[in-house]
């Protein structure tokens, strides 16, 4: 038998090794320096406006009150028990028990956390602003959106001459409510449809259901209506505020007892991209409660993790909300629009799939 010869393997040096390239940023440098002028701005325009800024924690006990938002959580190790940790949807929870101590005007530019959600315009991890001010209805908090977003947008045409949607920020924007947006663009009025009654306008539009979507499932049918036939046409012509939700997707807004009641709650549409959600604020902190639990029980139906029933937003609405407006919005979503580009990784330096 001959012998066998032994293969040596050179070790790689540094000076040989190729960079893969995902070490870079998707959004140029150029377009991260516009993005940093424009936080310097929100915080100017805040200011301003008499806002002053608040840092709540990212990780805590408590979480969302919605059952299709999904947190994502860790192991307290310092806790005896192993207590289970959330990072925020949203700074919600924190900014209303600051309100409870007697906070008026507060804003805050965090990061939140979803999971599930990645897209051209969706980011597990973003930046959020928001803010609540005590004594404002979702009407003035409109207002305030209208000027804040306008401003943002001149500022992203002045930043970069040859992009941004300046044109479709003209003032006044646009304000419709739900069911006067579905009736224009789907022919019918919503809020007094039956599931049945959604499914066959569904059906009459050519619309084609998820294989998982009941038929009983009435707010699943609105949502999909919504999404195919009335949010693409939001926001073309001017900014539009879709307003006076189903009283059935509240989440924590107040409900007006018209006929059929509404939530008190906006969003914004620019180029049909929704950029933030404003609700008049439910004080109540009974009706909190039963909300908890009603989205925890559709979270169980679903075979999906039950979230905790008691949390400190409960303690600081038992102890006394004021009357209060507060807005979410996606400042990422924001300066792509006001930066003239197409999905969230031309304006963030590493979303998730490069983090």
């Amino acid at each position: 038998m001959g012998s066998r010869k032994s293969i040596v393997t050179e070790p790689v040096t540094p000076s040989q090794r190729k960079a893969s390239g995902d070490f870079r940023p998707t959004a140029s440098l150029e377009t991260l320096q516009q993005r940093a002028r424009l936080l310097t701005a929100v915080r100017a325009h805040f200011d301003a406006a008499g806002y002053w800024e608040v840092e709540t924690p990212i990780v805590s006990r408590d979480t969302v009150v919605d059952a299709w938002l999904e947190p994502f959580s860790t192991c307290d190790a310092t806790s005896a028990d192993g207590s289970e940790l959330f990072l925020q949807t949203s700074p919600e929870f924190g900014m209303k028990r600051l309100i409870a101590a007697g906070a008026t005007a507060i804003y805050q530019i965090t990061r939140a956390f979803r999971q599930g959600e990645s897209g051209r315009l969706h980011n597990p991890e973003f930046t959020i602003i928001e803010w609540y001010r005590t004594g404002d209805s979702y009407h003035d908090q409109m207002d305030f959106v209208e000027e804040f977003v306008a401003a943002m947008f001149q500022l992203g045409g002045e930043f970069c001459a040859t992009c941004g949607n300046g044109e479709r920020v003209q003032l006044p924007f646009e304000r419709i409510t739900y069911d006067q947006a579905f009736e224009k663009y789907t022919g019918s009025g919503v809020l007094n449809l039956t599931a049945s009654e959604l499914v066959r306008l569904a059906e009459k539009l050519n619309v084609q259901p998820t294989a998982t979507l009941r038929a009983d499932d009435r707010d699943g049918w609105l949502n999909l209506l919504l999404a195919e036939r009335v949010e693409p046409h939001l926001g073309r012509q001017h900014a539009t505020f879709l307003y006076d939700y189903p009283a059935s997707q509240a989440a924590l807004a107040m409900i007006r007892d018209d006929s059929p009641s509404v939530a008190e709650r906006f969003e914004l549409y620019v180029e049909g991209v929704e950029l933030c959600n404003g609700y008049q604020e439910l004080t109540d902190a009974d009706e909190l409660q039963r909300r908890i639990q009603q989205q925890s029980a559709i979270r169980s139906r679903e075979g999906l993790p039950t979230l905790p029933l008691d949390n400190r937003l409960l303690d600081a609405m038992w102890a006394g909300l004021p009357t209060c407006s507060g807005v979410a919005l996606g400042f990422d979503r924001l300066a792509m629009l006001a930066l003239g580009k197409e999905s969230l990784a031309e304006v963030t330096a590493f979303p998730h799939d490069r983090a």
